[in-house]
């Protein structure tokens, strides 16, 4: 039986390391202010996490909380204000150099596709490789035929993305982010506009992906279920600035199948995220309220 623990904590020390490989990721104290010479929004502040090598880390929160400010952080989209993120020990961000190189050892899954509609799926898999001068444009084919292949895409690999399912497409953008090989997954809400019946599909088919490469993934979602489905811990959010609240120490072995959704485990992590997402989203609404008055 799988067992459910809640931690309280403000540091996010990790309650379970889900694996020792490349790919650990350190938050310290980070702070975010946008338009400190203006309208000065602190976004996040004086935020810590630690995300072991190895391990899926489900960030939840209410909307506009800061979620995604830490994620462009580690991508190097955004800078931070002050702390520091690493990525295996390495200064990604922090003092001396609040904006992180971009580079092919962390690559981003958004909301929105962005294939290239005018290239077939595997010439879009195989687009960074050749780009990055890592792989002859044939070398680069073959590789991504048989990572689409891997994938459940054998059929579909030289048809445009218009041409095939919007789960299918999004099974491609996830091979594309793998074949560069990258240290960490990173994704924004990636499932958010599908279905329940493609993101069920969506979600089986990262957990294969996931179970076959061990990559560090560091995931923003609102729904609950997806996170305790899908991740190791999940990191509740504070309403902004963004702070850790809480995390939810997922113990439920691997690898993982929907019978799990009926567990009176997989129910009592859902509750108990949903009470302290619940408790944020209406300091949020206060805000808002406030805001307004």
């Amino acid at each position: 039986m799988a067992e459910a623990h809640i931690i309280d904590t403000p540091s996010g020390a990790p309650a379970s390391q889900a694996g020792t490989g490349r790919g650990a990721i350190s938050i310290r104290n980070v702070t975010k202010i946008y338009d400190p010479e203006g309208v000065n929004v602190m976004a996040v502040d004086d935020c810590s996490m630690e995300i072991a090598g190895g391990e899926v880390c489900m960030i939840v929160g209410p909307s506009g909380c800061g979620k995604t400010t830490l994620l462009n952080a580690i991508a190097g989209f955004h800078s931070v204000t002050s702390g520091a993120i690493y990525l295996d020990g390495e200064l990604l961000c922090g003092p001396g150099k609040p904006l992180a190189d971009q580079g092919a050892d962390r690559v981003v899954v958004f909301q929105n596709g962005a294939l290239f509609p005018w290239k077939t799926l595997a010439d879009n898999v195989a687009y960074g490789p050749v780009v990055q001068g890592r792989m002859t444009k044939a070398e680069a084919r073959e590789k991504a035929h048989q990572m689409l292949e891997e994938a459940g895409l054998h059929g579909v690999a030289d048809k445009y993305a218009g041409e095939v399912s919007s789960g299918m497409a999004r099974r491609a953008e996830i091979v594309r982010a793998l074949i560069n090989d990258p240290k960490v997954l990173l994704l924004d809400e990636p499932y958010r506009a599908m279905d329940a019946l493609t993101k069920s599909i969506m979600h089986e088919a990262l957990l294969e992906v996931y179970d076959r490469t061990k990559v560090t993934i560091f995931f923003i979602t609102h729904d609950l279920e997806e996170a305790i489905f899908l991740g190791d811990r999940v990191i509740v959010m504070t309403t902004r600035p963004a702070r850790t609240k809480k995390i939810v120490d997922v113990k439920i072995p691997r690898p993982r199948d929907y019978k799990l959704l009926s567990s009176e485990e997989f129910r009592l992590l859902v509750g108990e995220a949903k009470d302290a997402v619940h408790e944020e989203a209406i300091k949020a609404f206060e805000a808002g309220e406030r805001e307004l008055a």
